[in-house]
């Protein structure tokens, strides 16, 4: 199990608004992230279903929405500690929802993060409890490891993680994603409703519980949720982009998927130009939001940058 005490935390931000480099941020964080992740599930029996666990959990990635957590924290006043057992717990649920969004009755995907998928190594079978043994174990796992936290504030955290998983969120937005494939009427709204449940509720939650274990207040929480919606937009956005202009090498995933599942994309309904610009716009956006917070948000404008910039 992982301990959240005294986590070796590399110093972030530093005096001068030009001397915050987003990689090696993103690498310091990465680093705590998957130490945190690798010490939080062990091997026992039955072997194989932590196997599978830790197989997806461990599998790369950029670590986005745990990152996000610990950044709003600071940026309210709390610290890595309180925050990081939450960090490590969406993290726990992103895979899940990566885990299941692979199998055959889903986006039927051979490769994540440039491995092979956790049903294609274990088994259907295996990939679907691996799957519900990560998305329980996280509840366990924010509740009993985070300290320093008011009960009050803890619960919250729980409830908004719960309801960005649920029909509310990821799981209504993947409902209406399977059931929007094929279709030729989709429309604007409908492909948002999708994308701001299936991938912005989680990103949201992320963002929000990080300000929330820190007791931030309204406000900033106000600004925070525009943040989290606009970047969660434009993070799909540029995900629908890159499935059309990236090969599987640079995306670690079977490339041209949408195409071939027939499914709406903001590239099919804009246009690739189209797409960039308003991917750009919400970013702007959401990093207008954090304008209040100076060079403490510079974390939060960064990564609102490189959401636009990837290439992966």
């Amino acid at each position: 199990m992982i301990s959240a005490e005294n986590p070796q935390t590399p110093s972030l931000v530093k005096d001068a608004p030009d001397g915050f480099l987003l990689p090696d941020y993103l690498s310091q964080r990465q680093q705590v992230v998957v130490e945190a992740l690798d010490a939080s599930i062990s091997v026992v029996y039955p072997e194989k279903i932590y196997e599978a666990m830790r197989y997806s959990l461990l599998a790369g990635g950029k670590r986005l929405r745990p990152i996000l957590c610990l950044a709003t924290c600071e940026l309210a006043g709390g610290t890595v500690e309180m925050a990081l057992p939450t960090a490590c717990a969406l993290e726990m649920v992103h895979t899940m929802s990566l885990i299941h969004d692979d199998l055959p009755a889903m986006d039927n995907d051979d490769y994540r993060r440039g491995k092979l998928t956790n049903h294609k190594v274990y088994g259907e079978d295996i990939a679907i409890l691996a799957g519900d043994g990560l998305l329980a174990y996280a509840f366990e796992f924010l509740t009993m490891q985070t300290q320093d936290v008011a009960p009050a504030r803890l619960l919250k955290v729980v409830a908004r993680l719960g309801h960005a998983v649920a029909a509310t969120g990821l799981v209504g937005g993947q409902v209406v994603d399977l059931e929007s494939e094929g279709a030729e009427d989709i429309t604007l709204s409908t492909l948002d409703f999708i994308h701001l449940h299936k991938t912005g509720a989680l990103l949201e939650a992320s963002v929000l519980s990080g300000a929330e274990l820190a007791d931030a207040p309204k406000k900033m929480l106000e600004h925070l949720s525009q943040y989290a919606r606009n970047i969660g937009l434009a993070f799909q956005i540029v995900d629908d982009v890159l499935d059309v202009t990236a090969t599987r090498e640079q995306l670690g995933k079977t490339a041209g998927k949408d195409l071939q599942s027939q499914k709406a994309t903001y590239p099919s309904l804009w246009g690739i130009e189209e797409s960039k610009q308003q991917a750009q716009r919400l970013v702007d956006e959401a990093k207008a939001a954090l304008a209040d917070y100076g060079e403490q948000a510079l974390p939060l404008m960064a990564i609102a940058d490189f959401i636009t910039a990837r290439q992966s």
